[in-house]
């Protein structure tokens, strides 16, 4: 054994002299074998990686970026893309030179943005082997120094005019500077209700006005409103927009034409009431009118009957000649007694009968001509002036809460001609 120690030795020093290798020794102490330095050195490097990756550009507007990134292996073999990249950014297919000019009318256009992070995806890979690749990214971002601040507008007119119960709309626009607008504020010199809300450009404000929103107080019938709008950017710049309205005091026909319909209502019920009343004080003459006809009757039958018998022969018939005047005579007193004139009945029937034709003509003349009829306050007021001058008028006469007769019984009374005739107004 001693005597092989001396060959291994030098068979271990001619191979480190010839082929530059590190000494590598097996557990046998007497066995050793060496590597070639290139044979790790390609051992090291077969896994594909990019040597001058940046993870980070930073870019100034109207600036151009020039950067070629490289492998650690033979380029001509491999293809460079990019995925998710910003507009304007490309990259070389071939040798992995990245090139941007960012021109102020991307950021202009809203294509692209200032002082926001774009991350973009980077890849390579082996044109003979599609597991030989490396997928990474790096982040790119855009600045200037020259500042444009962003504006907010509204796409109406700056002073509005509307009516109660009308609905305005309108959306908030904003025109984009260096750092777009992120957020929208609002604000009024009057709490409102029942309004859209405006958060961000092209949010839309909507908002209707109630009926009673002008108050009593508000001179000219109008309520001014100022509504203010305050978008910020990320640096919290503030642009506001200030948007005028003079809302005017309107009517609210639905709720005035349902007044209209109970107020008709009611002077309709008030009309069959005078009716029935009429009836029952026209029964009361005519039952009068009737039994002092009667007494009439009986009083010249009797004077008449007297006549013949006086012109008789017999004795007895000449005594009661003379009779039966005097008791014609004396029915008279008995008529006034048991059937006096019903003149105020009478009177007051003509005066209920002329109350109901003219509530009736008033009825008429003020009837709507559709759901908004621009007189219909005016029209209301008449027919409840008229209800309430002609209560009063009648406010001795007894009026019937109920009544046994229909409308049409009481209509067909009320129209009947010998009524007609009997209370015409005859011209003297």
């Amino acid at each position: 054994m001693k005597k092989g120690k001396p060959l291994c030795i030098a068979l271990v020093s001619f191979i480190i002299f010839n082929f530059g290798g590190m000494p590598c020794f097996s557990q046998d102490p007497f066995i050793h074998t060496a590597v070639p330095s290139d044979t790790l050195k390609k051992t090291e490097d077969t896994v594909l990686r990019i040597r001058n990756l940046n993870p980070y550009f930073t870019l100034h507007v109207d600036s151009t970026l020039n950067y070629r990134m490289e492998i650690n292996k033979d380029e001509s073999h491999y293809h460079w893309f990019l995925k998710n990249s910003p507009v304007g950014l490309h990259i070389n297919k071939d040798n992995g030179t990245l090139t941007f000019k960012a021109e102020k009318s991307y950021f202009m256009s809203g294509k692209l943005k200032y002082d926001y992070d774009y991350k973009v995806n980077v890849g390579v890979q082996n044109l003979n082997d599609p597991t030989d690749r490396v997928d990474t990214s790096f982040t790119i971002l855009f600045f200037t120094t020259e500042i444009v601040h962003s504006r907010i507008k509204a796409s109406v007119s700056s002073t509005l005019f509307i009516d109660e119960g009308d609905t305005i709309n309108f959306r908030i626009e904003c025109e984009n500077g260096t750092f777009p607008i992120e957020n929208i504020s609002f604000f009024s010199n009057v709490p409102l209700k029942n309004y859209t809300e405006v958060k961000k450009c092209d949010d839309e404000f909507k908002w209707s006005p109630g009926y009673d929103f002008v108050k009593e107080t508000d001179s000219s019938k109008q309520r001014f409103l100022l509504l203010s709008f305050i978008g910020t950017d990320k640096f919290y710049n503030r642009d506001t927009c200030n948007v005028r309205i003079y809302v005017k005091f309107a009517l609210n026909y639905p709720v005035a034409v349902t007044d209209y319909n109970a107020l008709v209502k009611r002077f309709r019920t008030y009309i069959l009431q005078l009716k029935y009343a009429f009836v029952q004080l026209d029964k009361r003459v005519k039952k009068t009118q009737s039994t002092r006809t009667s007494f009439d009757l009986t009083t010249a039958a009797s004077a008449l009957g007297g006549t013949v018998f006086s012109s008789s022969a017999s004795t007895s018939d000449q005594t009661t000649g003379k009779i039966l005047p005097s008791a014609g005579v004396a029915l008279v007193p008995v008529k006034e007694t048991v059937s006096p004139p019903k003149t105020t009945e009478q009177n007051s029937a003509s005066l209920v009968r002329s109350a109901i034709k003219r509530l009736e003509y008033t009825l008429s003349e003020n009837t709507l001509t559709g759901e908004k009829d621009a007189d219909i306050v005016k029209k209301s007021t008449t027919i409840r002036t008229e209800m309430k001058q002609t209560q009063i008028q009648l406010i001795d006469i007894p009026i019937d809460e109920t009544t046994n007769m229909t409308e049409e019984q009481l209509n067909a009374y009320f129209n009947d001609p010998k009524v007609i005739k009997k209370y015409r107004v005859k011209n003297k």
